[in-house]
């Protein structure tokens, strides 16, 4: 064979390989398009029908038999009612993880839509509203879609898919283990094992036709925190003959609300919050002890050590300064959401023309997700989904975690079109 041969047929090899993926991102937004009926069917089912977290049955049921309709290996149970799905593509390729989550909030709806959830469920004791107020639904809605749309394309997918279906991303009931933990534990990447995972998240902080993301903290890590402090109980007529405990409870609080602002850097976001405090059962005495139930946030590693550091110093520091005792029990909770820097900067070509000028600069977020445990496994990417009406301004939109959370479903085509791209973009610029 002739250099000149060689030559033409590795220019053609070269030419041809572009053509294949430009035909499949092609394929892609035409079979999603078609689906976006469906999608948006399976949003408005799931959203009637919401389930609290550790108990997605029914979710969990419907997401298996939906995978395994289009042929993909199905493990279920995984840590307890999450499912994965498995789709070999018949090209060689790298293994990619798309994740979604499942459950709901306990909360009563107060969206009036004709699909509104009628749902009631006993959360710690109580009989409460359940609703699908944090976007979950239509995370799952997409998965589901976006696993239609790349099984369809079985033939020309390179390498393999793995679908992330998880349970309690908003945390298990008090005693239970669950989520993105307990899935880990249980082996969700043992076999086969991503090199990437791939999430998005559903918030009218963007409209829809909108996708955001960050390199980096894109959101925070979640500390519980409890403080107990102890003094000594007297007389409400006689504070001077014990230690109020409330007095320095109020000092704690208002000390520890400020850290953020003075003593830590103002570029670097952080917060600390009391949502609860407990002691006392009369107007007239003062009690032994209060106890402080809070939270910490930080979108930097480093940050987040030096927050616990001065958060106990603190605490410390005023208890011993009252000739009272404090005793601080922090509980690491969800790690800094990490987009991978690297991972961020192959992706992002694939986020910008998948949403055009909608596109937008992201902003880390002082929320937590549990998405942080598998980002720590393996490289992650984190996006926003805009879901608010473009007609509706920012500050009119009620948040997630509102009763009068809604999005806008024309958004949905688009985080299914999103999800599948990267899947395939990724495997392209993982060829040699």
């Amino acid at each position: 064979m002739t250099p000149f041969i060689v030559c033409a047929l590795a220019l053609g090899f070269a030419l041809a390989a572009p053509a294949r993926g430009a035909e499949l991102r092609a394929e892609i937004d035409r079979r999603a398009a078609a689906l976006e009926e469906r999608v948006i069917a399976t949003r408005r089912d799931l959203h009637r029908h919401p389930e609290l977290s550790n108990r997605e049955e029914r979710t969990a049921s419907q997401v298996a038999e939906r995978l395994e309709a289009l042929g993909l290996e199905v493990r279920r149970g995984i840590a307890k009612t999450g499912v994965v799905g498995v789709l070999r593509g018949a090209q060689p390729g790298p293994v990619v993880a798309l994740r979604a989550d499942m459950d709901a909030l306990p909360l009563t709806e107060e969206t009036g839509l004709p699909f509104a959830s009628q749902a009631r469920a006993s959360y710690l004791g109580r009989e409460v509203g359940v609703m699908h107020a944090c976007g979950h639904d239509a995370h799952t809605a997409i998965g589901l879609g976006a696993a239609e749309v790349l099984a369809g394309l079985r033939e020309q997918l390179p390498g393999t898919v793995l679908f992330v279906f998880q349970p309690a991303e908003e945390g298990p009931p008090p005693g239970e283990p669950g989520g993105a933990s307990l899935m880990l534990a249980e082996g969700v990447f043992a076999d086969p094992k991503p090199e990437a995972i791939f999430a998005l998240h559903v918030g009218s902080d963007y409209a829809a036709g909108e996708i955001a993301a960050v390199p980096g903290g894109a959101m925070a890590s979640s500390d519980r925190m409890k403080i107990v402090v102890r003094g000594r109980g007297t007389h409400a007529a006689q504070p001077w003959r014990g230690v109020d405990p409330i007095a320095l409870a109020a000092r704690i609080v208002l000390a520890l609300e400020a850290l953020p602002a003075r003593e830590i850097d103002l570029r670097l976001p952080a917060v600390v919050s009391i949502g609860a405090i407990h002691g006392g059962t009369r107007n007239n005495v003062i009690p032994d002890e209060v106890e402080l139930l809070g939270t910490m946030r930080a979108l930097d590693p480093e940050l987040r050590r030096e927050l616990h550091e001065r958060v106990e110093r603190t605490v410390r520091g005023l208890a011993e300064s009252a000739g009272a005792s404090a005793e601080l029990v922090i509980d690491d909770g969800n790690p800094i959401t990490w987009n991978d820097p690297a991972l961020f900067d192959r992706m992002r070509p694939t986020l910008a023309r998948v949403a055009g000028p909608g596109f937008v600069p992201g902003r880390p977020r002082t929320g937590a997700e549990d998405f942080a445990l598998f980002a720590r496994e393996v490289p992650g990417l984190y996006f926003w989904l805009g879901t608010r009406d473009p007609e509706v301004a920012s500050e009119d939109a009620a948040p997630n975690h509102s009763p009068r959370f809604v999005i806008d479903e024309r958004a949905l085509v688009l985080g299914v079109r999103a999800l599948a791209q990267l899947v395939v973009d990724y495997a392209e610029t993982s060829r040699p």
